[in-house]
This record gives structure tokens, sequence and C-alpha cells, in this order.
């Protein structure tokens, strides 16, 4: 496996479109990514990543023409996805470890069951409601196509396990997404699971994250 000292990450910068913060990431060059965003969402190459605020009760009903809007004023080129939240992305906490590192935004104000009793409806009222925890992760070497849909599973189960954990009710909320990004060459690892090599730290680094990001008092903007 190439060592991470062999990769450079983007770093994320923070900027301001019309009175909100977003954070952008943009890659040296194309990397392969997996992802559940509004927009550029799939398996392919990209070259950025946004995250960005959003009012609250957010009803846009084109999240993916409002992404690609705000990549224009940013003069972002080329094929990316981009994510939306209600947090304040400054709130974002960045966790590593082993060469894989994940940037999470946290808010949990409208928690839900994934598997909710089918009799209740209170849940189709806060669909609307753009994404609360995003988790922006970079793994060090290429991986297959396989072990990154792997790797959103292992996300997400360690994003339960730390909600769980600290006593929020729900799995997560209704559009938590998640960006997963590799280097587009060289031999793939095969795996992504929770004790695979590169998905047991990311585990690790998203429960740190996500507990983290559960401490803040007030993430939403504003």
């Amino acid at each position: 496996m190439t060592t991470s000292e062999t990769v450079r990450f983007p770093g994320a910068s923070t900027r301001t479109l019309r009175g909100r913060p977003l954070l952008a990431w943009e890659c040296p060059g194309e990397w392969l990514a997996v992802s559940s965003g509004s927009y550029g969402g799939g398996l392919g190459l990209r070259r950025w990543v946004l995250n960005a605020t959003v009012p609250s009760g957010y009803d846009r009903p084109d999240p993916a023409e409002h992404i690609a809007e705000m990549a224009g004023e940013l003069e972002l080129e080329g094929p990316g996805t981009g994510l939306l939240t209600a947090v304040d992305v400054r709130h974002e906490v960045t966790a590593a470890e082993s060469g894989v590192r994940a940037s999470v935004t946290t808010g949990v104000g409208y928690p839900i069951w994934a598997a909710h009793d089918a009799a209740d409806t209170s849940h189709l009222v806060r669909d609307h409601m753009p994404g609360t925890i995003n988790a922006v992760c970079f793994l060090p070497v290429r991986l297959s196509e396989s072990a990154l849909v792997n790797l959103v599973a292992t996300v997400a189960e360690a994003k339960a396990q730390a909600l769980s954990e600290a006593g929020v009710p729900g799995t997560g909320t209704c559009t938590d997404a998640t960006v997963l990004l590799c280097p587009p060459d060289g031999a793939p690892e095969p795996y992504g699971g929770p004790r695979s090599v590169l998905g047991a730290p990311l585990a690790r680094v998203i429960h740190r994250a996500v507990t983290e990001g559960l401490r803040v008092t007030n993430p939403r903007h504003g």
C-alpha cells in the first residue's frame, strides 16, 4: 500500500457567499469519489467538494442547481460534488489517523431512527431539512469501487455508534451525506469494512469527529 506521505490531501478553505459560510476543497487533479451529495452524487472522478451552510427550514426545490450556482461563483472548474447543511460549517471537526482524514459537520436537531415505525409519519415533515451530519473523507490510496461503497456503510456505523453513546435518540438525520475521495491511480485496496486496513481508522476518526461535534451547544448558523 502506498504510504500516506506520498499523497497531498487538499485542505478546506472557509469562504462566505451571500452572508453564509461554506467549506471548499480543491483536489490536486481529479480524484475518485463516491458521494451521496445533492450535486455530483454517485461514483466518479471529482475535482472539488463543497459543504455549504443554508438557512434552517431551507426549502429550495433545486438543491443541485443551488450548489452549481455556488460553484460558479467560486469559479470551481470540472466535476465536483456538494453538500448542504443547516449547521454553521465553521463548527467543522477534522480528525485524522493512519493517513485517513475526515471533516465532519454535526447537527442533530431532527434525529430519526433509520427503521422507524411505518405508522409514524412525523419524519415526513422533516425530509426537506438539509443534511445535518455531513462527512467529507480522504483516503491515502486507491480503493476499489466496492470498497468505497463499503466505506460509506462504515461511516454510517461509526456515526450511529457515536450518537448512541451520546444518548441521541436516533441513528442520524433524514438527509445526512457522505463523500469519500481517494487517488485514482495505483493498485486498489479491496476492502472497506470497519476491520479493514483503511476502514478501521476511518471508523475511529468519524466516531471522534461526530462525538466532538455533538459537544457544540448551538451549531446552527446565525
